[in-house]
């Protein structure tokens, strides 16, 4: 049986954007937003293009250009304002935090009803950027981390990412639902306070297109689910398993692709977040707090991540909920670059063995 999710506490901010509120503590104390913002668009403002060659689907989105980048200390709109003048949350303080994006490569304008456009030209496709950007805040503490949250808190951020996840996926204009954090400069992230981002795409991408076609050949060619297989296979050689709890298990992949690259599975096959139990929940907060403080202990300076949430619809045919964590920092003062192999050809070339990625992480995990 899935948990129950307390519902988060739900307002509006200056421009008509929806704010959420997700509290284990009692009811927050939230305050009017009075900033003078831009109408929002009633129709979509960006697109998604065809790539022809490829079949790769391209958001535009040239309004992203004017989105808040790198502001003052004092001017972080990600930290609580009780007066409501300068900041996305309107409130004395908050436990987790989410509201749609004021800069969003998707977006799906209330009472919108448009659909997408015929392809009369194959080579010249392009459709409206419908669906949902959102910004998830996991702490109101400007110089926090996610690593640095309890676990009761980083809990309460998992309940709001099953929210949203199961939210959103029964929207019509949803394919598929991302839950991501971006963590460091050298990763691109250009606000500091601890955050991530919840994207609901109106495709399926093309990361998530090719590990399903895996899927089905496998399972077409050996009669069984690739995911379980591959858990299974990974715990059956040890090697590379950092965690293994009751219910969740992390471990270094056999062709890990990053200097730093981590997988997290649930133990029992489960499509997304929201199917997750109280117990299941639990232990997945515990063990990714134990990932991304090992993270941070590798080197002198807390390690820019990037951490990607695969989801799926529940009851489909393929898909199994898993975390990727991984960094670009190779070594204590040098980063890995997406060069010719990578950038121009989809070939990584790994300077570590996952076997020593492995050995490392576990060294700090003790």
């Amino acid at each position: 049986m899935t948990r129950e999710i307390a519902p988060p506490t739900a307002s509006r901010l200056a421009d008509g954007r929806e704010i959420l509120f997700f509290s284990a503590d009692g009811a927050p104390s939230i305050r009017v937003d009075r900033r003078d913002l831009p109408a929002r668009p009633t129709v979509p403002a960006t697109t998604v293009r065809r790539d022809p060659t490829t079949g790769d689907n391209v958001i535009i989105a040239p309004a992203r250009q004017e989105r808040t980048y790198k502001p003052p200390r004092t001017m972080c709109p990600l930290d609580p304002d009780p007066a409501g003048l300068s900041s996305e949350i309107p409130a004395e303080d908050y436990e987790v935090v989410v509201f749609e994006n004021r800069f969003p490569s998707l977006a799906t304008p209330d009472g919108f009803a448009g659909e997408r456009p015929l392809e009369a030209d194959p080579l010249r496709a392009e459709w409206p950027g419908l669906g949902r950007c959102e910004v998830v805040c996991f702490s109101s503490d400007h110089d926090g981390s996610f690593a640095g949250l309890s676990q009761r808190r980083a809990r309460l951020v998992i309940d709001a990412w099953s929210h949203r996840t199961a939210e959103l996926l029964a929207r019509s204009d949803i394919e598929e639902v991302y839950c991501f954090e971006n963590r460091g400069e050298e990763i691109g992230v250009t606000l500091t306070h601890p955050h991530g981002q919840i994207y609901g795409y109106p495709f399926r991408t093309r990361r998530t297109a090719a590990l399903l076609r895996t899927a089905e050949q496998y399972r077409a060619e050996h009669g069984a689910d690739l995911f379980e297989a591959v858990l299974a296979a990974e715990i059956a050689d040890g090697a590379r398993i950092l965690v293994r709890t009751e219910h969740v298990t992390a471990f270094v992949p056999y062709a890990a692709k990053w200097p730093a690259e981590v997988h997290v599975y649930p133990n029992r096959h489960v499509h997304n977040l929201a199917e997750l139990t109280d117990a299941e929940a639990d232990d997945l907060a515990a063990v990714y707090l134990t990932l991304l403080r090992a993270f941070d202990a590798l080197y002198d300076a807390p390690l820019p991540y990037i951490a990607s949430w695969h989801q799926y619809r529940s009851g489909v045919a393929e898909g199994y909920l898993h975390a990727e964590l991984f960094s670009i920092r190779r070594s204590a003062d040098k980063l890995k670059y997406l060069a010719g192999s990578e950038s121009g050809r989809d070939a990584f070339v790994t300077d570590k063995t996952p076997e020593a990625i492995a050995e490392e992480l576990r060294r700090v995990i003790g």
